[in-house]
């Protein structure tokens, strides 16, 4: 049976600073460092035949903290484009609160949050997800399929998105799920590609 493992990153500047961070290419904070580590300690056991996760820097340094074991040290990294987080246009950079204070929080939490409402100048999570299932698809499914086990990291509405997908989530399910810096959620599947497992570490 193939399994599917998905990681944020850990906590960034970006999120340290609590600014919209998009497609801005930001380090991983000391705390982010520190969940990356504990990422690898839960995932201490896991065989994984593949691991992914996008270009940004914050992403590609959890993952490099992950796979620095000793016991992964073989596993093939690939850097993926899709993968990258929603891109917050306009927002990126700017100040979570002092936006909403300008904008209201309702407008600020249907940017954040809705599935359809793009930013200004911004992707929607619809855009998102559908940029990142096209490569789940093409590339993860048939590993999966063939019972590997895969591990990918990457960004909170890039899971959100893909979890949508996976989980047959609606638009309103997928606005309540949070997804925390460097939190792992685990999948199962079949050999039909049904999930006979899922749980989070």
């Amino acid at each position: 049976m193939g399994l599917l493992v998905l990681v944020r990153h850990g906590e960034s500047t970006a999120n340290l600073a609590n600014v919209f961070t998009g497609w801005l290419d930001v380090a991983l904070s000391p705390k982010g460092d520190e969940e990356a580590q504990l990422v690898a300690e839960k995932l201490r056991g896991y065989h994984f035949d593949a691991a992914y996760s996008s270009t940004l820097i914050r992403a590609e340094r959890t993952l490099d903290i992950i796979v620095a074991r000793p016991a992964w040290a073989t596993i093939p990294v690939h850097h993926i484009e899709a993968l990258k987080e929603r891109m917050y246009g306009d927002l990126q950079g700017l100040n979570k609160a002092e936006i909403a204070l300008k904008y209201g929080q309702e407008q600020v939490d249907i940017w954040r949050r809705s599935y359809d409402v793009a930013p200004p100048g911004g992707e929607s999570l619809q855009q998102t997800q559908a940029r990142t299932v096209k490569f789940y698809e093409a590339e993860i499914v048939p590993q999966l399929r063939a019972g590997k086990n895969i591990l990918i990291v990457s960004h909170g509405n890039t899971l959100r998105g893909l979890r949508m997908y996976l989980e047959h989530l609606t638009p309103e399910q997928v606005m309540a799920l949070e997804i925390v810096t460097g939190g792992v959620h685990v999948y199962r599947f079949d050999a039909e590609m049904k999930i006979v497992e899922t749980r989070n570490l």
